[in-house]
């Protein structure tokens, strides 16, 4: 792990053979991300892979609704 600053890093995980990822522990941390909770999966071809808890996808979309 590889700390930018104190609200970013960088990190890599194996992907297993489930193709199933760890999410580090200073990432769970620092995001709140318990056992049970859900996690968005968003990808785009060209960009690549974003997670995010489900709760904040939500708040977000919420956000930009009202807009």
């Amino acid at each position: 792990m590889k700390n930018i600053q104190e609200d970013r890093f960088i990190v890599s995980v194996r992907v297993g053979p489930k193709g199933q990822i760890t999410i580090p522990v200073q990432a769970r941390e620092m995001f709140n991300i318990k056992e049970g909770d859900t996690i968005m999966v968003m990808g785009d071809k060209n960009k690549g892979i974003a997670l995010i808890k489900d709760d904040a996808f939500y708040q977000m979309m919420d956000g930009l609704s009202k807009k």
